[in-house]
């Protein structure tokens, strides 16, 4: 009888309903960019241009290291920006890059080591250096779209190219 309860202990996890499957993307292969800001250069409004001249729809940050002398941060659930001053090390730059539009969380370090991070905005300095290692996707298509959960305009996945319409995987009832 233990046995019994031990195996349907194990089991009832399975037994839950199976919540709905995310929509199947495209695959795409990886197409790399490397470049490295200079002291002064504004980070979002350099990666922000660098999207744009090189024409990139669906992109992602791959790795950045640097350090900042100003941070400007929108911390979550704020609606205004937090302005740190100092010498802060990039101890993680993670997002979705497009010329759709760009979706960038940065987390700075101080001298102590405390560490704070947010959607990244226009007016984060660097002070020494930023190193930059972007992917680009692409056989894909980033484009901000309206989602009547909380009213934001969010992340939608389309193949490269596609006319506006229904994303990759999603089909018209």
């Amino acid at each position: 009888m233990l046995q019994f309860l031990f195996f349907l202990l194990l089991a009832l996890p399975g037994l839950a309903q199976t919540p709905a499957a995310v929509p199947p993307v495209p695959p795409s292969a990886l197409k790399t960019h490397a470049l490295r800001l200079k002291p002064g250069d504004d980070l979002r409004q350099q990666l922000t241009a660098f999207v744009r001249a090189q024409h990139i729809q669906a992109g992602t940050m791959l790795t950045c290291v640097g350090s900042l002398t100003v941070a400007t941060l929108r911390l979550a659930n704020q609606e205004g920006a937090a302005v740190y001053k100092g010498h802060f090390e990039i101890v993680s730059l993670v997002g979705t890059l497009s010329v759709n539009g760009s979706h960038l969380h940065l987390a700075v370090a101080d001298s102590t080591g405390r560490t704070i991070g947010g959607h990244l905005l226009d007016g984060c300095r660097v002070y020494t250096t930023a190193e930059i290692v972007l992917g680009e996707l692409p056989q894909l298509d980033f484009r901000r779209e309206k989602d009547d959960t909380f009213g934001y305009q969010e992340l939608v996945v389309y193949p490269a190219g596609s006319a506006p319409g229904p994303p990759a995987g999603r089909r018209k009832p």
